[in-house]
Protein backbone atom coordinates (compact mmCIF):
# COMPACT_ATOMS: atom_id res chain seq x y z
CA UNK A 1 0.00 0.00 0.00
CA UNK A 2 1.10 3.56 -0.68
CA UNK A 3 0.39 5.96 2.17
CA UNK A 4 0.43 9.75 1.87
CA UNK A 5 1.72 11.83 4.79
CA UNK A 6 0.46 15.39 4.36
CA UNK A 7 2.34 17.98 6.43
CA UNK A 8 0.06 20.82 7.49
CA UNK A 9 1.57 21.71 10.85
CA UNK A 10 3.76 24.66 9.84
CA UNK A 11 3.21 28.12 11.27
CA UNK A 12 4.16 30.06 8.13
CA UNK A 13 5.95 32.83 10.02
CA UNK A 14 7.72 34.22 6.92
CA UNK A 15 4.39 34.96 5.28
CA UNK A 16 3.09 37.20 8.05
CA UNK A 17 -0.60 37.47 8.86
CA UNK A 18 -2.70 35.82 11.54
CA UNK A 19 -3.02 32.32 10.12
CA UNK A 20 -0.54 29.83 8.62
CA UNK A 21 -0.19 30.07 4.85
CA UNK A 22 -1.69 26.63 4.16
CA UNK A 23 -5.01 27.77 5.70
CA UNK A 24 -5.29 31.02 3.72
CA UNK A 25 -8.06 31.00 1.13
CA UNK A 26 -7.49 31.11 -2.62
CA UNK A 27 -10.54 31.11 -4.90
CA UNK A 28 -12.85 30.30 -2.01
CA UNK A 29 -10.98 27.38 -0.46
CA UNK A 30 -7.92 26.92 1.79
CA UNK A 31 -4.55 26.31 0.15
CA UNK A 32 -4.13 22.87 1.76
CA UNK A 33 -7.24 21.49 0.07
CA UNK A 34 -5.66 21.66 -3.39
CA UNK A 35 -2.93 19.09 -2.77
CA UNK A 36 -5.16 17.15 -0.35
CA UNK A 37 -7.63 16.66 -3.19
CA UNK A 38 -4.86 15.31 -5.44
CA UNK A 39 -3.66 12.88 -2.79
CA UNK A 40 -7.07 11.54 -1.81
CA UNK A 41 -8.19 11.19 -5.43
CA UNK A 42 -5.10 9.36 -6.69
CA UNK A 43 -5.83 5.72 -7.42
CA UNK A 44 -2.43 4.54 -6.17
CA UNK A 45 -2.73 6.23 -2.76
CA UNK A 46 -4.47 3.87 -0.35
CA UNK A 47 -4.37 5.93 2.84
CA UNK A 48 -3.73 9.49 4.01
CA UNK A 49 -2.27 10.60 7.36
CA UNK A 50 -2.24 14.34 8.14
CA UNK A 51 0.07 16.28 10.48
CA UNK A 52 -1.79 19.25 11.92
CA UNK A 53 -2.12 21.18 15.17
CA UNK A 54 -5.27 20.30 17.16
CA UNK A 55 -6.83 23.72 16.61
CA UNK A 56 -6.80 23.19 12.82
CA UNK A 57 -7.91 19.58 12.64
CA UNK A 58 -11.63 20.32 12.55
CA UNK A 59 -11.07 22.82 9.73
CA UNK A 60 -9.12 20.24 7.73
CA UNK A 61 -11.81 17.64 8.37
CA UNK A 62 -14.61 19.95 7.24
CA UNK A 63 -12.93 21.57 4.25
CA UNK A 64 -11.30 18.43 2.82
CA UNK A 65 -14.45 16.35 3.14
CA UNK A 66 -16.35 19.09 1.33
CA UNK A 67 -13.89 19.01 -1.57
CA UNK A 68 -13.39 15.25 -1.97
CA UNK A 69 -16.68 13.89 -0.62
CA UNK A 70 -17.49 11.98 2.54
CA UNK A 71 -17.06 8.53 0.97
CA UNK A 72 -13.48 9.23 -0.14
CA UNK A 73 -12.62 10.79 3.23
CA UNK A 74 -13.95 7.83 5.18
CA UNK A 75 -12.20 5.35 2.91
CA UNK A 76 -8.71 6.85 2.91
CA UNK A 77 -8.26 9.10 5.95
CA UNK A 78 -6.41 7.30 8.76
CA UNK A 79 -5.82 9.99 11.36
CA UNK A 80 -4.09 13.14 12.53
CA UNK A 81 -0.55 13.35 13.89
CA UNK A 82 0.77 16.15 16.07
CA UNK A 83 3.42 18.58 14.78
CA UNK A 84 6.90 18.33 16.24
CA UNK A 85 9.49 20.92 17.19
CA UNK A 86 10.64 21.04 13.56
CA UNK A 87 9.46 19.67 10.22
CA UNK A 88 11.41 16.42 10.47
CA UNK A 89 10.10 15.64 13.94
CA UNK A 90 6.59 16.23 12.57
CA UNK A 91 7.38 13.66 9.87
CA UNK A 92 8.60 11.21 12.51
CA UNK A 93 5.37 11.61 14.49
CA UNK A 94 3.46 10.81 11.31
CA UNK A 95 5.65 7.79 10.58
CA UNK A 96 5.08 6.44 14.07
CA UNK A 97 1.31 6.72 13.67
CA UNK A 98 1.43 5.18 10.19
CA UNK A 99 3.40 2.29 11.65
CA UNK A 100 0.35 1.37 13.71
CA UNK A 101 -1.52 0.30 10.57
CA UNK A 102 1.06 0.25 7.77
CA UNK A 103 3.57 -2.43 6.82
CA UNK A 104 7.32 -1.84 6.77
CA UNK A 105 7.31 -2.58 3.02
CA UNK A 106 4.68 0.06 2.32
CA UNK A 107 5.80 3.27 0.66
CA UNK A 108 5.08 6.56 2.38
CA UNK A 109 4.76 9.67 0.21
CA UNK A 110 5.57 12.88 2.10
CA UNK A 111 4.16 16.18 0.87
CA UNK A 112 3.78 19.74 2.16
CA UNK A 113 0.35 21.34 2.37
CA UNK A 114 2.03 24.57 1.21
CA UNK A 115 2.80 22.96 -2.18
CA UNK A 116 -0.74 23.08 -3.57
CA UNK A 117 -0.02 22.42 -7.27
CA UNK A 118 0.65 18.70 -6.88
CA UNK A 119 -0.35 16.93 -10.07
CA UNK A 120 -1.54 13.32 -10.40
CA UNK A 121 1.37 12.76 -12.80
CA UNK A 122 3.94 13.89 -10.23
CA UNK A 123 2.44 11.55 -7.63
CA UNK A 124 2.53 8.66 -10.07
CA UNK A 125 6.07 9.48 -11.20
CA UNK A 126 7.33 9.56 -7.61
CA UNK A 127 5.74 6.22 -6.77
CA UNK A 128 7.03 4.63 -9.97
CA UNK A 129 10.48 6.09 -9.41
CA UNK A 130 10.71 4.54 -5.95
CA UNK A 131 10.01 1.02 -7.23
CA UNK A 132 13.07 -1.14 -6.65
CA UNK A 133 14.67 1.54 -4.44
CA UNK A 134 14.45 2.60 -0.81
CA UNK A 135 12.98 5.90 -1.93
CA UNK A 136 12.69 8.56 -4.60
CA UNK A 137 12.66 12.33 -4.75
CA UNK A 138 11.85 14.80 -7.54
CA UNK A 139 14.59 17.29 -8.37
CA UNK A 140 15.13 20.29 -10.62
CA UNK A 141 18.46 21.05 -12.30
CA UNK A 142 20.17 24.27 -11.37
CA UNK A 143 19.80 26.98 -14.02
CA UNK A 144 21.90 29.69 -12.37
CA UNK A 145 25.63 29.73 -11.81
CA UNK A 146 26.32 28.41 -8.31
CA UNK A 147 29.11 29.52 -6.00
CA UNK A 148 30.46 28.27 -2.68
CA UNK A 149 31.32 30.65 0.15
CA UNK A 150 32.85 29.68 3.48
CA UNK A 151 31.92 32.90 5.28
CA UNK A 152 28.89 34.07 3.30
CA UNK A 153 30.68 37.28 2.39
CA UNK A 154 33.23 36.36 -0.28
CA UNK A 155 33.21 33.87 -3.14
CA UNK A 156 35.23 30.75 -2.43
CA UNK A 157 34.81 28.75 -5.62
CA UNK A 158 32.53 28.01 -8.52
CA UNK A 159 30.51 24.81 -8.25
CA UNK A 160 29.64 22.57 -11.18
CA UNK A 161 25.93 23.14 -11.56
CA UNK A 162 25.59 19.95 -13.64
CA UNK A 163 26.10 18.00 -10.40
CA UNK A 164 23.77 20.11 -8.20
CA UNK A 165 20.00 19.72 -8.00
CA UNK A 166 17.18 21.44 -6.12
CA UNK A 167 15.04 18.98 -4.18
CA UNK A 168 11.25 19.10 -4.32
CA UNK A 169 8.33 17.19 -2.85
CA UNK A 170 6.70 14.75 -2.63
CA UNK A 171 9.42 12.39 -1.47
CA UNK A 172 8.72 8.66 -1.23
CA UNK A 173 10.37 6.14 1.10
CA UNK A 174 9.98 2.58 2.30
CA UNK A 175 8.16 3.02 5.59
CA UNK A 176 10.21 0.66 7.75
CA UNK A 177 13.68 1.73 6.61
CA UNK A 178 12.85 5.42 6.63
CA UNK A 179 11.21 5.34 10.06
CA UNK A 180 14.29 3.60 11.46
CA UNK A 181 16.60 6.14 9.77
CA UNK A 182 14.74 8.93 11.55
CA UNK A 183 14.64 7.08 14.87
CA UNK A 184 18.44 6.87 14.87
CA UNK A 185 18.59 10.67 14.89
CA UNK A 186 16.58 11.05 18.10
CA UNK A 187 16.51 13.00 20.29
CA UNK A 188 18.72 15.87 19.14
CA UNK A 189 20.17 15.30 15.65
CA UNK A 190 16.72 15.15 14.07
CA UNK A 191 16.23 18.81 15.05
CA UNK A 192 19.06 19.82 12.69
CA UNK A 193 17.57 18.07 9.65
CA UNK A 194 16.52 20.46 6.86
CA UNK A 195 15.17 18.13 4.18
CA UNK A 196 13.10 14.95 4.21
CA UNK A 197 15.71 12.98 2.27
CA UNK A 198 18.57 13.89 4.62
CA UNK A 199 17.89 11.08 7.15
CA UNK A 200 17.71 8.56 4.29
CA UNK A 201 21.04 9.75 2.88
CA UNK A 202 22.64 9.66 6.34
CA UNK A 203 21.44 6.06 6.75
CA UNK A 204 22.86 5.05 3.37
CA UNK A 205 19.49 4.32 1.79
CA UNK A 206 19.14 4.03 -1.98
CA UNK A 207 17.17 7.09 -3.08
CA UNK A 208 16.47 7.56 -6.78
CA UNK A 209 16.12 11.01 -8.38
CA UNK A 210 13.31 11.74 -10.84
CA UNK A 211 12.43 14.91 -12.79
CA UNK A 212 10.57 17.48 -10.74
CA UNK A 213 7.78 19.86 -11.71
CA UNK A 214 8.51 23.61 -11.69
CA UNK A 215 4.82 24.36 -11.09
CA UNK A 216 4.94 22.37 -7.85
CA UNK A 217 6.51 25.25 -5.91
CA UNK A 218 6.21 25.88 -2.19
CA UNK A 219 4.30 28.91 -0.95
CA UNK A 220 6.66 30.73 1.38
CA UNK A 221 6.22 34.43 0.71
CA UNK A 222 3.35 36.73 -0.17
CA UNK A 223 4.66 36.79 -3.76
CA UNK A 224 4.37 32.98 -3.89
CA UNK A 225 0.76 33.18 -2.73
CA UNK A 226 -0.03 35.77 -5.38
CA UNK A 227 1.61 33.59 -8.02
CA UNK A 228 -0.55 30.65 -6.95
CA UNK A 229 -3.68 32.83 -7.01
CA UNK A 230 -2.90 33.90 -10.57
CA UNK A 231 -2.38 30.29 -11.70
CA UNK A 232 -5.69 29.17 -10.18
CA UNK A 233 -7.56 32.09 -11.75
CA UNK A 234 -6.14 31.18 -15.18
CA UNK A 235 -7.01 27.49 -14.93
Amino acid sequence: MNIALLLSGGTGTRMGGNIPKQYMEVSGRPVFTYCAESLFAHKHIGAVQIVAAPEWQEEIFRQTKQVIGEEMWERKFRGFSLPGENRQLSIFHGLENIGEYGDDQDYVLIHDAARPLLSPKQIGDCLSGAAGHDGAMPVLPMKDTVYYSEDGCTVGKLLDRKTIYAGQAPEVFLLGKYREANRRLLPDRILAVNGSTEPAVMAGLDVAMIPGDERNFKITTRADLERFQKIIQEM
